[in-house]
């Protein structure tokens, strides 16, 4: 068990926790949320022992061991992969690492120590330690190629997942991991969603991955206020719950027992949704634990996100014939053909990034294709939000105000009163519409775009990795607005959730054409069949 008791946290004169106390039970999977700027990772700094807190203690239960996920991506560099894995358990590394230091200047006197040594080494679990680590790097994709090879010679999501391996080495009683699924493939997410599903001890975690969120979490712990309070369930559960106590707060004249009735079905209908999914068989009993009380309305807003086009479009949508694109390091994409429909909604994957990047960019008008073309219906109308957005900010002198005058349709939307208003709805409120362009941070950039995209009314939106830096709350208000959106959608992201319940068509960009089917995002990732042309669609370049 992990203990806080009085922690108080304060910069300056903000204060960013005040007089907290909680406890961190075993065998519970504790999801940390909270808006941006809320103290999320400082929190897990403090509880690792990374940082000190302005007054409080946090106390670790005798003989338990803590492993965090590290965030420094070359502080192993001279070791090799194996070596850093094992290193997640430092007990262990100390009693190997002197074993070896022993045996390497061995004398009579010190033999005695060795055999002390390798009694605890035994306890230890310690001779299975490099091949139980072996076979954690193969789990999340390290073959075993690279296990002897040293860190520095990997690229960033190798060393992603060599990390994560490390933090879950030697069955850690507390492991507390900060966004452990950027940079990794939705197959290792997976993976590392089964792990911890199962995983026995205490998880601490803080993720914008609603999905990893949902499939591992038994308890959201949301930091508002400064303080931090604990809520059964997952981010889903807490989410439609919160939303659903705040509307029955605003429903003044409602009968009490009527409002308690409404909060009872809901669990009952959330529950029996979670019975059916898979993460159900794992040992983790969530459902069992939520109750009426858990449902309280949060203070946390939601920026409007809504998109609405002038007008309807036709059924040519776009018409994509032979398209072809290469770089430097190779074919990204060959003999792309599409035909969009009126009303679809695609998940654009590729396991290159670049590829994707390249063809929205190609279909914008931005880069030219090296073969093929492609026509745009003569009733569509695009919005693009591309990965990098750094262009569009190029003028630092401008405030939002002006910046977003720019893509103003009308006169009306030009006045001032407007344009504060929907930079109000987008969570710009009083002074802060009156940043300058420069001064922003990734999240607000992108709020920015949206509220661009907006102002365009297009009924084609081009989206690529949107969810990059925006917070649970923009990335839930998003969520449900292209969900409701009746125009076509062309969608690439990292959010598994965005992907699923967003998307109803998977087009797959490969060096030797495309897949393209009418179906969910999970069918597609689960079907045996196209994992078999996936493979062979990868596997030569054409």
């Amino acid at each position: 068990m992990l203990s806080v008791s009085n922690l108080s946290v304060q910069f300056g004169k903000r204060i960013l926790f005040d007089e907290v106390n909680t406890k961190f039970l075993h065998g519970n999977c504790y999801g940390i949320i909270g808006a941006n700027g809320a103290g999320k990772s400082t929190f897990l700094k403090i509880i690792s022992g990374k940082m000190d807190p302005t007054s409080g203690n946090i106390s670790l239960e005798s003989g338990k061991r803590m492993s965090v996920l590290t965030q420094d991506h070359y502080s192993f560099d001279e070791y090799p992969v194996l070596e850093t894995v094992v290193m997640g358990n430092k007990d262990l590394f100390a009693i190997k690492t002197e074993i070896d230091a022993l045996y390497a200047n061995y004398t009579d006197e010190n033999a005695d120590k060795i055999g002390e040594l390798q009694v605890k080494f035994e306890e230890m679990n310690g001779w299975n330690a490099d091949s139980d680590a072996a076979a954690m790097l193969s789990n999340l994709g390290i073959k075993e190629e690279y296990h002897h090879t040293l860190m520095s010679e990997l690229d960033g999501k190798q060393k992603v997942r060599v990390l994560i391996a490390q933090a879950l080495f030697g069955n850690p009683d507390v492991l507390i991991m900060d966004e452990p699924t950027n940079d990794l493939d939705f197959e290792t997410i997976a993976w590392l969603e089964n792990f911890l599903a199962n995983f026995d001890n205490t998880v601490i975690v803080v993720s914008h991955d609603r999905h990893f969120l949902d499939a591992v979490c038994t308890h959201i712990s949301d930091i508002d206020f400064g303080k931090i309070n604990h809520f059964s369930g997952n981010y889903t559960f807490w989410y439609e719950s919160s939303q659903l106590a705040a509307k029955q707060r605003a429903q003044q004249n409602k009968k009490a027992e009527d409002k308690k009735k409404e909060l009872e079905d809901f669990i009952r209908r959330f529950s029996a949704n979670v019975a059916k999914s898979k993460q159900a068989t794992s040992r983790k009993k969530m459902i069992e634990k939520l109750n009426v009380d858990d449902i309280k309305p949060s203070s946390r807003r939601y920026p409007a996100i809504i998109f609405k086009s002038e007008r309807e479009a036709g059924d040519q949508i776009l018409n994509v014939e032979g398209l072809s694109k290469s770089s430097q390091e190779g074919v990204l994409f060959n003999d792309v053909h599409i035909n969009l429909n009126k009303g679809d909604k695609i998940a654009v994957i590729s396991k290159n990034s670049k590829a994707i990047s390249a063809f929205y960019e190609i279909i914008a008008g931005n880069l030219k294709q090296d073969s093929g073309k492609f026509d745009w219906g003569v009733t569509t109308t695009q919005s693009y939000l591309p990965l990098d957005n750094s262009s569009f900010f190029k003028d630092g002198s401008l405030n939002l105000v002006d910046w977003l005058r720019q893509y103003a349709q009308t006169e009306e939307e030009r006045e001032e009163v407007h344009i504060r208003g929907f930079l109000g709805k987008m969570i710009f409120s009083g002074e802060e519409a009156l940043k300058k362009c420069n001064v922003l941070s990734g999240g607000e950039k992108v709020r920015c775009m949206l509220s661009r995209m907006m102002m365009m009314r297009a009924n084609v939106l081009m989206l690529d990795e949107p969810t990059n830096h925006l917070d649970l709350e923009s990335i839930t208000a998003f969520n449900n607005s292209l969900t409701n959106f009746k125009g076509t959608v062309m969608l690439t992201t990292h959010d598994h959730e965005f992907a699923q319940t967003v998307g109803t068509r998977v087009v797959e960009l490969t060096p030797r054409g495309v897949i393209d089917r009418y179906m969910t995002f999970d069918e597609y990732m689960n079907d045996s069949k196209i994992k078999e042309q996936r493979e062979k669609m990868y596997s030569v370049t054409a």
